[in-house]
C-alpha cells in the first residue's frame, strides 16, 4: 500500500511538472509573437505619413488647388481619398512626397484626412476662405465665463446680461455679476452695478426715462434683497431705490421704522424668460404662477409681507411695479386667466404691441395653442394668427425680421400645422407658413436658433453636423429658399447655442452680426459666448 501511494505521488508530480513546462513554453511563444511585430497591419506598415505642419497655401477658396506634404503615396494610385473637414476633395496630382487637391465647392474650415485601405491618416487644419469670418478687430476676446442671455444697444456700446460672473478677465478686481457694459468695439466699460445680481438676468429693456428694466431669476441686486425677478436700474447701472416706512418693533430705535428698498415694487414667483417695455409698462413672460408685491405698511425691515396674485406665465406691470389688471386678468375671480399650461421659452413684440410667444405648452387660456401663440395688447389670445395646429414639439427660439416681414422658429419639433418640418420653419407675419422656404434634412442633432438677416439670408445654429448631406458643424447660412448659401459656409465648427443676434458692421465697414449666447467655439476657435462675425456681400 505504501509503495503504491509513493508511485502514484511520483506520477502526479511528474504530470504537474510537464503541465507547467507546457504553460511556460506557450507563454513564451505568445510573448515572442507579440514582440515580433506589435504594429503588424497598422498605419506604420503602409508607409504613409503627413510631414510638415502646413499645406501650401495654408488657406484658399473653393476651386483653389493646395499641396500637402505626404510621404509614401506613390504606390497607392486610385486607392485613397482626401477629405477637407470630412468633405471629399478631387486629387489633382501626387508623388511620393506631395499631394495636390482641389478645394471642394462645399468645403468648410477644419481638419484634413487621408483615407487608405480602411485607415485614416490625419493631416493639418485647412482654412477655407469665404464671405464669413470672425472680426479680428473686435476686442471681446475672452468674453464672458458663462451664458450671455440678452444684449441691448446703448449710446456708444451695449449692455450684456446673463449668468456670467466675469467679462474680459476683469473680475475679481472689478465685480462683474450677470451684467456688464462694453463699448462698440467690444472693450470693457465701467458700470455702477457693483455686486450685480445674485442669479440670472435673462432680459433687459430701456424705460422712457433712460432707466433699465431687468428681468430673470434673481432676488437680490447689489446685495440689496427684496426683488422678485424684476427690478429697475438707474442709467449708470445702480439699483433704483427708495425709502419706505415699515413697522418699528423697537421704539427706542426710530431708524428701524424705515427701510431702503428697490423703488420698483413688483415681480413674480419664478423666472422671467422674456420681457418687453411699451408705454413704460413691463410685460413679463416665462415660467411662473404668481405676481408678487410687498405690502410695506405691515412689514418690518427683516420681514416683508407679500401679496400674491395668480398670474400663470404672463403679466404686465406698471412703472412702479403694480400689476396691470387690464392685462389677461379676471376682475371677477381677482386672478389671472389660465395663461399657458407650460413655460414660455422665447417671444418678440410687434410694432403694434402684440406679442408672439413660443415654448413648451399646448393651451393658452384653455384654448388649444401648440407651443406658439399671439397675444393682443390686452393679453388675450389673437385668433387671427394663422398657425393652425402649431408645432408637435417644443419651440426654443423665435426671431422676427421687420425688413423681410418674416418669423423664424427653431426647436425640437418634426411637424408644424400638420406638415413635416425638421425643427425650422419660416412664417409670414400673419402666422401662416412661408412655403417658399424649404428646410432640408439635418443629421447629428437639432437646431436651436434661426434668424433672418436684412439681406434675406438666414443664420441657423444647433447641435447638428450635416445638412442635406453636406458637412455643417453647428452653424450655417442659408438662402431664402433654404438652400446653402454659396460662399457663406466656409466657417468651421460651432459649439453651443445663440441667444440673440444684433446686425451691425465690422471694423472695416462690412455687414456683420454680433452674436451672444451660450457657445464656446466659432469657426474652430475658442470664444467666450460672444463674437462679432463679418459677412461680406
Amino acid at each position: 500500500m505504501i509503495l503504491t501511494d509513493i508511485k502514484n505521488t511520483k506520477v502526479n508530480l511528474l504530470k504537474s511538472v510537464m503541465l507547467l513546462l507546457i504553460l511556460v513554453s506557450f507563454s513564451c511563444k505568445k510573448k515572442d509573437v507579440i514582440q515580433e511585430d506589435p504594429y503588424k497591419g497598422g498605419k506604420e506598415s503602409l508607409g504613409v505619413k503627413f510631414i510638415g505642419d502646413e499645406p501650401d497655401p495654408n488657406q484658399g477658396a473653393p476651386g483653389d488647388e493646395v499641396t500637402f506634404k505626404v510621404n509614401g503615396l506613390a504606390k497607392y494610385k486610385d486607392k485613397f481619398e482626401f477629405l477637407i473637414n470630412e468633405t471629399k476633395a478631387d486629387v489633382i496630382s501626387f508623388s511620393d512626397s506631395t499631394l495636390t487637391v482641389k478645394i471642394p465647392a462645399s468645403a468648410s474650415t477644419g481638419g484634413t484626412t487621408l483615407l487608405l485601405e480602411g485607415q485614416s491618416f490625419f493631416g493639418p487644419k485647412f482654412t477655407v476662405q469665404g464671405k464669413v469670418s470672425i472680426d479680428a478687430a473686435f476686442k471681446a476676446v475672452n468674453g464672458a465665463n458663462s451664458t450671455i442671455s440678452d444684449i441691448l444697444a446703448i449710446p456708444n456700446g451695449y449692455l450684456l446680461v446673463g449668468t456670467f460672473t466675469n467679462f474680459e478677465s476683469q473680475a475679481p478686481a472689478i465685480p462683474v455679476n450677470r451684467i456688464v457694459s462694453m463699448n462698440n468695439d467690444g472693450s470693457f466699460q465701467s458700470l455702477l452695478s457693483k455686486d450685480g445680481a445674485n442669479a440670472s438676468i435673462l432680459s433687459i429693456n430701456t424705460m422712457s426715462n433712460g432707466k433699465y428694466a431687468i428681468t430673470g431669476a434673481f432676488n437680490n441686486f447689489n446685495k440689496r434683497a427684496g426683488m422678485n425677478a424684476v427690478t429697475i436700474l438707474n442709467s449708470n447701472g445702480s439699483l433704483d431705490t427708495t425709502i419706505v416706512q415699515v413697522i418699528n418693533p423697537n421704539s427706542e430705535h426710530p431708524q428701524l421704522g424705515y427701510d431702503t428698498v428697490a423703488a420698483f415694487n413688483g415681480g413674480v414667483v419664478g423666472s422671467v424668460t422674456k420681457s418687453f417695455v411699451r408705454d413704460n409698462k413691463i410685460t413679463v413672460l416665462g415660467n411662473f404662477q404668481y405676481f408678487a408685491r410687498y405690502y410695506y405698511p405691515r412689514s418690518t425691515r427683516d420681514f416683508k409681507v407679500t401679496d400674491l396674485t395668480r398670474m400663470p406665465q404672463i403679466a404686465r406691470l406698471k412703472e412702479n411695479g403694480e400689476m396691470d389688471s387690464t392685462f389677461n386678468y379676471d376682475v371677477t375671480t381677482k386672478q389671472g386667466y389660465a395663461g399657458t399650461n407650460g413655460p414660455i421659452n422665447d417671444a418678440f413684440m410687434q410694432a403694434d404691441g402684440k406679442i408672439v410667444a413660443v415654448g413648451t405648452f399646448s393651451t393658452f387660456n384653455g384654448i388649444q395653442s401648440n407651443n406658439i401663440v399671439r397675444l393682443n395688447s390686452d393679453g388675450s389670445l389673437d385668433p387671427t394668427f394663422a398657425t393652425g395646429t402649431g408645432a408637435d414639439g417644443p419651440i426654443t427660439s423665435i426671431t422676427y425680421n421687420a425688413v423681410a416681414g418674416r418669423i423664424m422658429l427653431a426647436g425640437n419639433f418634426k411637424n408644424f400645422n400638420g406638415k413635416a418640418y425638421n425643427g425650422i420653419v419660416m412664417l409670414n407675419a400673419n402666422g401662416s407658413v412661408d412655403e417658399t422656404f424649404k428646410f432640408g434634412l439635418l443629421a447629428g442633432g437639432i437646431p436651436n436658433y434661426a434668424a433672418q438677416l436684412n439681406n434675406g439670408k438666414i443664420i441657423v445654429s444647433g447641435g447638428f453636423n450635416n445638412y442635406n448631406g453636406v458637412i455643417r458643424q453647428g452653424f450655417m447660412i442659408l438662402n431664402q429658399d433654404g438652400s446653402l448659401a454659396v460662399g457663406y459656409n466656409n466657417t468651421g465648427a460651432f459649439e453651443g447655442r445663440i441667444a440673440k443676434m444684433v446686425q451691425t458692421t465690422s471694423a472695416l465697414g462690412y455687414p456683420a452680426v454680433l452674436l451672444v449666447g451660450d457657445f464656446t467655439k466659432f469657426d474652430n476657435k475658442k470664444v467666450g459666448n460672444i463674437v462679432r462675425v463679418e459677412i461680406k456681400p
